[in-house]
């Protein structure tokens, strides 16, 4: 693999050949210019990873070199050099979209630091622009779906505040699709040319929340053996879904709440601020207010957050747009039998249930239907018992030993569930009707182990610790 390539422009010629000295150490590239036309020719000739220019040249200056740069790569890091910590101008370069600014006189791991992480900023852009191409190709199987009048009046709020910066707030049960409106919204409009990052707050780890969300340095913590860049600093240039933001630890609330207002964020371990450009969707399903009167949750915090909320209605509440549902995951589970019906008397079932877990355990439900059924036509008997005998069937759970106590039921039931999907815990928590952090904690507090015949499926209860396996959820 070749290396990094970097441009560094100083019209004193003993600073770039320093510079291209310590940066040939670290195996970088290394290609130099004394003044902002030069440079610029050179921009449009190669193709480099970081550009590191003096603020002050004759002619063109480093502001204009800026401007001119990201005109041609608007995803091409510019670090600014100045003389001074404080000077204004290299503040506003920063504003107009250099990556950051440092003083002539850092020192060398700091320079070294700073462009390791405009290079780690520049790989991340080009990964996010491909797999938004990818996601961007499916979204249209994956939009939110219906014709009743209460998802009519989301779609047409979706359109008015697409194009807006406001912080949006989508409030709603789990399972109504709040992750399928914020994706909505940031395909609308401008921010659809950058990445759709997402994080799951109640399926991280509390103490490895804040690191994901900022990123952390190398050394601040065990395990943190490199600089790494946070979620917030990802979503440069798109959207940052903050999904059950509610789950959102009291310590974390008052950083996250300096990112809002400051738009900048601090790593952990780090001393120097890193400007932010991200548009912020944040969900919930907990009522934020109650929390908020409970002391668990900040007001300024809340405020900051719901500038504009959109409230998603259950599945009970649009039954009318069950039928679009269905036919909308019949297409897109039977693509090998595209023949594939529901019989009336199964969609009356459907029309009549409850549907606690709103539009993804519809999902569930017609996708374990699609596989059971043998015919052409899903019936009554393709559904679960649940949907099929309704509340004439509670209470019919056997129980071989009837001496226990409810927490070891509960045990017990969960294994049950773990096993049937495979120790797939997503799958889990959606059976049980909890989010993922909440099984982590009664897994733990029950001393729940992975059986070593599956280890490897799928993630452990360790992999939750660690905050990767569970860190989005659909």
């Amino acid at each position: 693999m070749s290396a990094e390539n970097i441009l560094v422009v100083d019209d004193e010629q003993s600073m770039a050949q320093f510079l291209g000295i310590v940066l040939r150490k670290e195996g970088y590239q290394v290609s130099t210019a004394h003044n902002g036309r030069d440079a610029l020719d050179k921009v449009k000739a190669e193709a480099f990873d970081v550009v590191i220019t003096d603020i002050k040249m004759p002619g063109m200056d480093g502001i204009q070199l800026l401007q001119g740069i990201k005109k041609l790569d608007p995803s091409l890091p510019v670090v600014i050099m100045t003389a001074y910590a404080s000077q204004q101008s290299a503040i506003d370069a920063v504003n107009l979209g250099a990556f950051q600014y440092i003083i002539k006189n850092a020192k060398n791991d700091e320079i070294k630091l700073v462009v390791r992480n405009a290079i780690e900023m520049r790989k991340v852009r080009a990964e996010n622009l491909f797999l938004k191409r990818e996601l961007k190709r499916g979204h249209d199987e994956k939009q939110s779906i219906g014709s009743s009048e209460e998802m009519i009046r989301v779609f047409k709020m979706v359109e008015k505040v697409a194009d807006s910066e406001a912080t949006i707030m989508i409030q709603g049960e789990s399972g109504t699709g709040k992750e399928l409106v914020a994706r909505e919204i940031h395909y609308r409009r401008r921010r659809s040319a950058g990445p759709f990052v997402s994080i799951n707050c109640g399926a991280i780890p509390r103490d490895l929340l804040e690191s994901s969300l900022f990123g952390h340095m190398k050394g601040s913590f065990t395990g943190a053996v490199k600089d790494s860049a946070g979620l917030l600093q990802v979503a440069e240039g798109g959207t940052f879904f903050l999904d059950e933001v509610g789950e959102t630890p009291l310590a974390t609330q008052v950083k996250l709440l300096r990112a809002l207002q400051e738009r900048e964020i601090i790593p952990v371990g780090g001393t120097q601020s890193i400007k932010i450009d991200c548009r912020l969707v944040a969900a919930t399903n907990a009522d934020l207010e109650h929390e908020v009167a409970e002391g668990r949750f900040r007001a300024d915090l809340f405020y900051r957050l719901n500038v504009i909320p959109i409230r998603l209605p259950s599945l009970r509440q649009r039954r009318d747009d069950i039928p679009l549902l269905v036919e909308h995951f019949l297409r897109r589970y039977a693509q090998n039998n595209p023949a594939k019906t529901i019989s009336k008397d199964a969609m009356e079932l459907l029309l009549k249930h409850d549907w606690p877990g709103n539009v993804r355990e519809l999902e569930n439900v017609i996708e374990r239907a699609l596989i059971l059924d043998e015919g052409g036509e899903i019936g009554p008997e393709d559904l679960t018992d649940k949907i099929r005998f309704g509340e004439s069937h509670r209470g019919s759970l056997i129980i071989d030993t009837p001496t226990l106590t409810l927490e070891e039921l509960e045990k017990e039931y969960i294994l049950k569930v773990l096993n049937y999907t495979r120790w797939q815990k997503k799958k889990t928590s959606d059976v049980l009707g909890i989010n993922a952090s909440t099984l982590y904690r009664k897994l733990i507090a029950y001393g729940v182990e992975k059986p070593a015949s599956l280890k490897g499926v799928e993630g452990t209860v360790s992999d939750v610790q660690d905050g990767q396996d569970e860190a989005h959820a659909a």
